[in-house]
């Protein structure tokens, strides 16, 4: 249901309006409780409000309490850089070359700019980079609804997402927009589907699928050789996908840009039988995902060792 709702409010427009001072309520009401708190007292609460039991950050042993110690003691500042949307674009050229970023049709840091004058090249995407969501489809020109879209862009630039799961990296990134070319790829959706591999020091394992977004999608599990594993935490719908031709080359691409993290999740993006990047994330869900089965948190966490990480 909250997935539902999330969807309506991004993507209806009377979804926005019913759901908009509910939504600030709400959000006044947590977040206010909550921004006094410590990093490790904000997240020890999270956890046992999320997965509804103790998180063990002496001892982690489930990979969503290994994350948890992560954001707490491994802060180092090539994060915050792969976290932003805009300069991570430098890392992955760095790394695996501009030919697999998304073209880019124009950035800035004032809201404003976000105007028919600057935007000349259809169908696009805009972004905020700081955060987590903040996404606005256009086909074209006269589909675009600019003083909507300025309105929430200036809420947005106003936030740090820090704040939501107090993910580290997220805290120094400065607030951002960028409008990249909007790419499609065979299944028809308005956002692409994408392939979210679970990297362990530089080691790909297992790759995520999140396919048909929107109130009926998809969550399928896989390892590197395309064995279906009975897990999800985000949907319990499946698509089954056939195994990629690009799958050698997605894991390619994924051991190189995970190399300087002990765990990272690639993802990437296949339109005309081209790879693209999508982002590198550190704390999937602010580490607050709650797998089903539960086993599978504690199997996910066997592939991270925290011992020879420098806090």
């Amino acid at each position: 249901m909250k997935e539902i709702l999330k969807y309506y409010y991004k993507n209806s427009i009377l979804g926005y309006k019913l759901l908009y001072l509910p939504k600030k309520i709400r959000d006044f009401y947590y977040f206010s409780k909550l921004k006094n708190l410590t990093d490790e007292e904000f997240i020890k609460l999270r956890y046992k409000i999320n997965l509804n039991k103790e998180i063990n950050l002496l001892e982690p042993i489930l990979f969503t309490e290994k994350i948890q110690w992560l954001k707490l003691n491994d802060r180092n500042i090539l994060y915050t850089q792969c976290a932003d949307k805009y300069l991570v674009r430098e890392y992955v050229e760095r790394k695996i070359g501009s030919k697999h970023l998304i073209p880019l049709i124009f950035d800035t840091k004032n809201y404003q700019d976000i105007k028919s004058s600057n935007l000349s090249e259809y169908p696009l995407i805009i972004k905020t980079t700081h955060d987590s969501g903040g996404v606005f489809i256009a086909e074209d020109k006269n589909s675009i609804d600019f003083p909507k879209i300025r309105k929430e862009l200036k809420e947005r630039l106003s936030k740090n997402h820090y704040s939501i799961s107090r993910e580290w990296e997220y805290k120094n990134i400065e607030p951002r927009i960028i409008v990249e070319k909007l790419l499609r790829d065979d299944s028809g959706n308005k956002q692409l589907n994408d392939y979210k591999i679970y990297c362990f020091h530089g080691v790909p394992r297992f790759i995520q699928t999140i396919f048909d977004r929107g109130d009926d999608t998809k969550e399928d599990w896989y390892d590197t050789d395309w064995n279906l594993k009975d897990a999800y935490y985000f949907s319990s719908k499946k698509k089954y996908l056939e195994k990629p031709k690009q799958l050698s080359e997605l894991l390619k691409i994924a051991k190189k840009l995970s190399e300087d993290f002990p765990y990272v999740r690639v993802d990437l993006y296949i339109v005309d039988n081209k790879i693209y990047f999508g982002e590198l994330t550190f704390r999937p869900y602010g580490g607050f995902m709650k797998f089903i089965p539960e086993s599978f948190d504690k199997y996910l966490g066997k592939y991270l060792d925290l011992k020879n990480i420098k806090v």
